[in-house]
C-alpha cells in the first residue's frame, strides 16, 4: 500500500486550497511527455462482482474490486507516468460488504489500488458531511467504532470539492467541533475540501479540479448537507482554473460528478449525449483539457468545445484510459485521446484486495447470509414505457403493508422513489421451477439507505401536484417516476403542457377517483417526504407518523409473500408515447 497522503487542513480561500504533491519521475523525451490517466466513477462500494444488470457491460460480466485492481495494475505497467482518478460516488448506496462497515472497506480498497485523487459526489454525503470528512482524515466511527477491530486511517487519495462551501454563519458549531474541522476565519466562506490539486508526473504539472453537481442538496438527506453551500459547476471550475494558471499549470483536468445520458449503447461513442454535461463543458474555460464525468451511470467518450469528456458507467465495470501528450517546455496538452476498457473477470484476482475483503467477510456473512424469503423469477428495476418496474411495485407494496395499520400511519397508498432502489433480485436456482433464496445481503443491496418510513396527510390536489413534479426534474430527459403501491392508478401524457400532463380523472385509489379536496394518508421514505428528488410538495404533508425502515418493510413483505413473483406492471399508463 502507498504511504498515506497527509490531509491538508481546510484552506482559508480557494487560492489556499491548491497544492502540489506526488511527483512521479520518468525519463523525459525532448519535446513532450506521455501521461496516462486511469479514470472511473460511481463505484458505490461494489467490492464484490455486481449481480444482475449491475454486473455486465453488454453481455460481458464485469466489475469486482479484485479484478479492477488487476486491470489497473496492468494498465499502469504500460506507462510509469500514470495517475488514477475518479469522479465521485465512490461510496454511498453501497452493498452490504461495504455499507455494513460505513464504507471503510471501500476506502481501504481504493487506497490499495493507488487512487490519487477524486471529486466528491452526492452519495458521499449520504451519512452527512462530517462522516465524509472522517473518510478523508480517518478515525473510528463515532458510534460503532472500528467494526473490523483495526484502526481506520482514512483515504490515501485526496477528495476535492471546488463548489462545496462551508458556511461559517449557518453551520452548527458543535458539529464542527465533533468532526475536527477548523474554521480559520468566520468572515470567510471556505471549501469543505481543497478545490484542486497539482500533480507532477514525468516532470510536467497536471492540475485537477474536483466538484459535485450543484443539485446535491436535492438528492441527499437535508441533515447531511446542513451548513453547506453548493455553487455552480462551471463558475467554480473557471474560478479555480484562473488560480491554477497563475501557478504555471497549463494541463488541467476537471473531475465532476455530473454527466449526461447517451442515446445508444456504444460505451466509446457520443451518440446523443444529453444535458447537462454538454452545457457545463461548453461554459468551462477553454483552458480545461479533459473532463472526467459521472453521476448518470452511463459510458461515453465525447468532445465538447475542444474538451475531451469521458464517463465510465458505474460499479467498477469500466476504466477510462486517457492518454495525454504534454509539451515539456510550455506544459500544454498537445494531444489527448480516451478509450473505455471493460473490467473483465478473466484476469487473476488481486491478492491484496482478496486480503482486504477477507478481513471483513466473517461479520458480513453472519448477517448477510440470513435467509429472508424466496422469489419465483427475476424481479428487476427494468421499467416499462410508463416508468413502472416490477421491483418498484414490490417495494411500494412492502411500504404500504408496513404502514397500513392506523398505529403505523394508516396509509392508503405508498410511493417509492426509483433512485432508492439500487439492485435487482436475481433468480439463481438451478431450475426456473425452484424458488430462489433471497439473502439479507440481497435485500440490503436493493435498499441500502435504510431510510425511515413516514406517513403524512395530503389532499388529492397535492397528490396530483406530486405526480406532475415527476416530470420537472432539472436534468433533461430524466423523469423521476414514482413507484406506486397496489390499488393506485393514474395516466399521463408527456406531450401535454407543464401542470397538465396527469389526467385528474385517471387518479384512483381502488375504484375511487382521488378528489382534490379530500385527505389521504400517503406513505414514503423520509428522503422523499423531506423533498428529495425535487418533490417540493411532500414536505407540506401534515400529521407525520414515523414507523420502521424501508429495509425492515421489505423483510416483512418476503416473510408474508414468498415465493414472490413479478407482477403485471399495470398501475401507471402512459398515453401518446413518443415514436
Amino acid at each position: 500500500m502507498r504511504p498515506r497522503v497527509p490531509f491538508t487542513p481546510l484552506a482559508m480561500a480557494f487560492s489556499a486550497a491548491i497544492f502540489s504533491s506526488g511527483a512521479v519521475q520518468n525519463t523525459p523525451t525532448p519535446e513532450s511527455v506521455a501521461v496516462q490517466l486511469l479514470a472511473f466513477n460511481d463505484f458505490h462500494g461494489h467490492l464484490e462482482p455486481p449481480s444482475g444488470s449491475n454486473g455486465h457491460i453488454g453481455s460481458t460480466p464485469a466489475g469486482g474490486i479484485e479484478y479492477l485492481a488487476t486491470h489497473l495494475a496492468q494498465l499502469k505497467a504500460q506507462n510509469p507516468n500514470t495517475l488514477t482518478v475518479a469522479a465521485g460516488d465512490l461510496i454511498g448506496a453501497s452493498p452490504l460488504l461495504s455499507g455494513l462497515f460505513h464504507d471503510e472497506p471501500t476506502i481501504e480498497a481504493l487506497n490499495a489500488v493507488g487512487l490519487d485523487v477524486s471529486s466528491v459526489g452526492n452519495h458521499e454525503f449520504d451519512e452527512g458531511w462530517p462522516e465524509l470528512y472522517r473518510m478523508q482524515r480517518g478515525g473510528c466511527h463515532p458510534i460503532d467504532g472500528c467494526l473490523d477491530g483495526t484502526p481506520f486511517t482514512g483515504a490515501a487519495f485526496q477528495y476535492l470539492a471546488a463548489n462545496v462551501i462551508l458556511n461559517p454563519r449557518t453551520i452548527d458549531k458543535a458539529v464542527l467541533s465533533r468532526s475536527g474541522v477548523t474554521i480559520n476565519d468566520r468572515r470567510l466562506l471556505q471549501p469543505l475540501f481543497p478545490a484542486s490539486v497539482v500533480k507532477v508526473v514525468g516532470g510536467v504539472k497536471v492540475g485537477f479540479i474536483g466538484m459535485t453537481l450543484r443539485r446535491t442538496p436535492e438528492l441527499v438527506g437535508q441533515k447531511g448537507v446542513q451548513g453547506l453551500l453548493f455553487r455552480d459547476e462551471a463558475d467554480s471550475a473557471n474560478q479555480t482554473v484562473r488560480l491554477l494558471r497563475t501557478q504555471g499549470v497549463r494541463a488541467i483536468v476537471v473531475l465532476i460528478h455530473q454527466g449526461g445520458v447517451p442515446s445508444g449503447d456504444d460505451y466509446n461513442g457520443c451518440d446523443g449525449v444529453s444535458e447537462p454535461i454538454e452545457s457545463i463543458a461548453r461554459q468551462m474555460s477553454n483552458d480545461v483539457d479533459v473532463i472526467v464525468s459521472g453521476h448518470t451511470h452511463r459510458a461515453y467518450i465525447c468532445t465538447f468545445s475542444g474538451k475531451l469528456v469521458t464517463s465510465a458507467a458505474a460499479f467498477g465495470r469500466l476504466v477510462t484510459k486517457i492518454d495525454l501528450r504534454i509539451d515539456r517546455t510550455t506544459g500544454d496538452v498537445v494531444s489527448k485521446t480516451a478509450h473505455n476498457i471493460v473490467v473483465t473477470r478473466d484476469v487473476e484476482k488481486s491478492a491484496a484486495q482478496t486480503a482486504i475483503l477477507a478481513r471483513y467477510r466473517p461479520a458480513y456473512e453472519t448477517l448477510g447470509h440470513t435467509i429472508i424469503g424466496t422469489i419465483a423469477r427475476d424481479i428487476t428495476r427494468t421499467q416499462n414505457v410508463a416508468g413502472e418496474s416490477a421491483l418498484g411495485n414490490l417495494v411500494a407494496d412492502s411500504i404500504l403493508e408496513a404502514t397500513r395499520d392506523r398505529s403505523a400511519g394508516g396509509a392508503v397508498v405508498a410511493f417509492m422513489n426509483e433512485g432508492g432502489i439500487r439492485a435487482d433480485l436475481v433468480h439463481d436456482s438451478p431450475t426456473s421451477e425452484t424458488p430462489a433464496t433471497v439473502w439479507y445481503s440481497e435485500a440490503f443491496d436493493v435498499e441500502p439507505f435504510q431510510n425511515r418510513l413516514v406517513t403524512k396527510t395530503f389532499t388529492g390536489a397535492m397528490i396530483r401536484e406530486a405526480l406532475e413534479q415527476q416530470f420537472d426534474n432539472p436534468d433533461p430527459g430524466r423523469d423521476q417516476i414514482l413507484q406506486v403501491s397496489a390499488g393506485f392508478h393514474y395516466a399521463y401524457d408527456r406531450s401535454q403542457p407543464r401542470g397538465r400532463r396527469v389526467d385528474p380523472a385517471s387518479i384512483r385509489i381502488g375504484r375511487e377517483i382521488v378528489e382534490p379536496k379530500k385527505h389521504y394518508r400517503v406513505a414514503m421514505t423520509d428522503f422523499t417526504a423531506d423533498g428529495g428528488d425535487n418533490f417540493t410538495v411532500f414536505p407540506r404533508g401534515t400529521d407525520a407518523v414515523y414507523d420502521g425502515s424501508d429495509l425492515e418493510a421489505l423483510q416483512a413483505y418476503f416473510k408474508r409473500h414468498s415465493p414472490a413473483a413479478p407482477g403485471p406492471m399495470d398501475r401507471i399508463t402512459r398515453r401518446q408515447v413518443d415514436p
